[in-house]
């Protein structure tokens, strides 16, 4: 099954969209979470360009119009480290999730995909991470 992730501004702009893979039709707003982190730390390690575009700004990097620049050039992201970052971010309230436009609650509640699920990202406070 695939989740159209959009991340959009506070007034409701979408600022990016991509499609992301789930396991199942019930996951968990973790389980979307990582499955995003991942896919976007994934298209990185595996290209390595000059910025990274995610979610989550990796520790040792600089905000850009085009991205984030890490001070490391080249240097791989470890996904499941940026995945602990969005969880902890997501407890902290640096971020919503909307599934179908409804404010997820906790990390634990299931999410049932359909063709037709939308997942948005609203980000509150900027996310720094390893």
């Amino acid at each position: 099954m695939t989740i159209t992730i959009k991340d959009e501004s506070l007034t409701g702009d979408i600022l990016n969209q991509i499609q992301i893979a789930v396991a199942s039709e019930i996951v968990t707003v973790k389980d979307i979470i990582t499955a995003r982190v991942s896919a976007e730390v994934e298209a990185y390690n595996n290209k390595l360009p000059e910025y990274f575009k995610g979610f989550i700004r990796p520790t040792e990097s600089e905000k850009t119009l085009n991205g984030y620049k890490l001070k490391n050039k080249r240097k791989k992201i470890d996904a499941e480290e940026q995945s602990f970052i969005a969880f902890d971010a997501f407890q902290k309230n640096g971020f919503l999730v909307l599934v179908d436009d409804q404010q997820a609650e906790s990390l634990e509640q299931e999410v049932l995909v359909t063709k037709t699920t939308t997942v948005s990202f609203v980000k509150l406070t900027p996310l720094v991470g390893g």
